[in-house]
C-alpha cells in the first residue's frame, strides 16, 4: 500500500499558463494525473492547492515576435503569482523559456525550466528532432541540450512550415492527423528515433511509432516532484 503523504497547507503551486489558451486545461489535467501516479492522490483533499493565471500574450506562429514586450508581460504575470503567495511557478510554454534567465531573475521564488525537465529523458547517442515554434528553434535552447547528452539534432527547414500549420490547427481544435502522418513519414526517412514536442499545443498528437517526449508532460512531472519535495 502506498504511504500517504501529508503536505504543508501553505505550499501552493503557481501555474502561469494561457500560451496558448487551449493548452492550459490539458496541462492542469497532467498535473492532477501526476499526483495520482507519484503519491496516490485519491480524495479531493489529497490534491495540491494551485494558483492558475491564464495570461494572454502576443504570440504569433507566422510572424516576428516583440521579445521585449513578451518578456515584460510574462514577468508581470510571474510577479502577480508571487504576490499571491505561491511557492514556485511553472510556465507550460516552451517559447518563453528562451528568456528563462531573465524571467527567473524577475522573481524571488523558483521557476521550473521546461527545457531542462524535457531533456532529462533524451537518450544518449540518439537522433532527435524537436517540434516547436520558429522562435523556440531560433533560440537553440533544445539543440544545446541535445548536444550535451551526445545525441544528434535533426531538423529540416521545410518541416517548420508544416509544424506551424500543426500548431495553428491544434489551437483551432481542427483535425491534424493527416498532416501529422506525413511528417512522421519524413522523420522515418531521416532515421529519427526521438521526437520532442516542444510546444504545449502539440501535446494531444498521437504518439505512435517513435519515442515521443512531451514537454508539457515532463513539466507536469516536475511540478509534482517539487511539490512533494523530491526536487529541490
Amino acid at each position: 500500500m502506498m504511504k500517504k503523504i501529508v503536505f504543508p497547507s501553505q505550499k501552493i503551486i503557481g501555474i502561469l499558463a494561457g500560451m496558448g489558451p487551449k493548452s492550459t486545461a490539458p496541462f492542469i489535467e497532467k498535473v492532477i494525473a501526476q499526483c495520482q501516479i507519484q503519491y496516490g492522490a485519491k480524495d479531493d483533499i489529497d490534491f495540491p492547492p494551485m494558483m492558475i493565471y491564464s495570461l494572454p500574450t502576443p504570440f504569433y506562429v507566422d510572424r516576428p515576435l516583440d521579445h521585449q514586450k513578451i518578456k515584460r508581460i510574462v514577468s508581470q504575470g510571474l510577479a502577480a503569482l508571487e504576490s499571491m503567495g505561491v511557492s514556485f511557478i511553472a510556465i507550460p510554454c516552451n517559447t518563453v523559456h528562451a528568456y528563462y534567465d531573465s524571467l527567473q531573475k524577475s522573481i524571488s521564488i523558483p521557476l521550473l525550466n521546461i527545457v531542462e525537465e524535457t531533456l532529462r529523458d533524451v537518450p544518449a547517442q540518439s537522433r532527435v528532432t524537436v517540434l516547436g515554434t520558429k522562435t523556440t528553434h531560433a533560440s537553440n535552447i533544445y539543440q544545446q541540450g541535445i548536444q550535451k547528452v551526445n545525441s544528434t539534432f535533426v531538423f529540416k527547414e521545410e518541416w517548420q512550415e508544416q509544424v506551424n500549420t500543426l500548431i495553428t490547427l491544434s489551437k483551432e481544435g481542427k483535425n491534424v492527423i493527416s498532416l501529422w502522418k506525413k511528417l512522421l513519414a519524413q522523420f522515418k526517412k531521416e532515421r529519427i528515433e526521438v521526437i520532442i514536442l516542444a510546444c504545449t499545443d502539440l501535446s494531444l498528437l498521437p504518439k505512435s511509432g517513435f519515442r515521443v517526449i512531451d514537454s508539457s508532460e515532463e513539466l507536469a512531472k516536475a511540478v509534482v516532484r517539487r511539490y512533494c519535495n523530491h526536487d529541490q
